[in-house]
């Protein structure tokens, strides 16, 4: 029976693959701007779409598009909105009626908050992004640096003793 890999161990899987390091980190970086992006419920396609297209990392690419999980979805989502209204002028705060669920009644109320959501959501993918790679390069080339045999291919999880 195959053991379970640890998270220690997938994570050595992700940094011992063979790539440079630079690419190790596009994949990353790419991945924390899928995970920032305000495209809710296609997350996962996305990395799909751009390991096949970009020929980038599955793993670390999944890896940053899990900054947001369920732990961060809350302040992403604040965080995302809010960078959004500041960025337009705006001072609302969303309010919801729950009085009336229909979808028309929904979506008349959630309208209005659609622009600060998707800018704000496109700006802290960007910035996320484009402070993932030089961190998540200089993480990647300090492994291999202090571990020389980080460039060779590891055995599968369950072949590790």
């Amino acid at each position: 029976m195959a053991k379970i890999p640890s998270f220690r161990l997938l994570l050595k899987q992700v940094l011992h693959l063979q790539e440079s390091p630079q690419r190790t980190a596009l994949a990353f970086a790419v991945g924390v701007f899928i995970g920032f992006s305000p495209l809710y419920g296609l997350h996962t396609a996305m990395v799909f779409f751009f390991a096949w297209a970009l020929r980038l990392n599955f793993l670390a690419l999944m890896a940053g598009a899990f900054l947001n999980n369920p732990w961060t979805v809350v302040p992403i989502l604040g965080a995302t909105y809010w960078v959004g209204a500041l960025l337009l002028g705006r001072s609302d705060s969303p309010s919801f009626d729950w009085q009336d669920l229909s979808f028309s009644a929904i979506y008349e109320q959630v309208i209005p908050y659609a622009t600060p959501f998707v800018l704000g959501g496109l700006v802290l993918s960007l910035l996320g992004s484009v402070l993932a790679y030089p961190l998540a390069y200089f993480f990647v080339a300090k492994y291999r640096e202090s571990h020389p045999l980080a460039g060779t291919e590891l055995p599968p999880p369950q072949d590790i003793g």
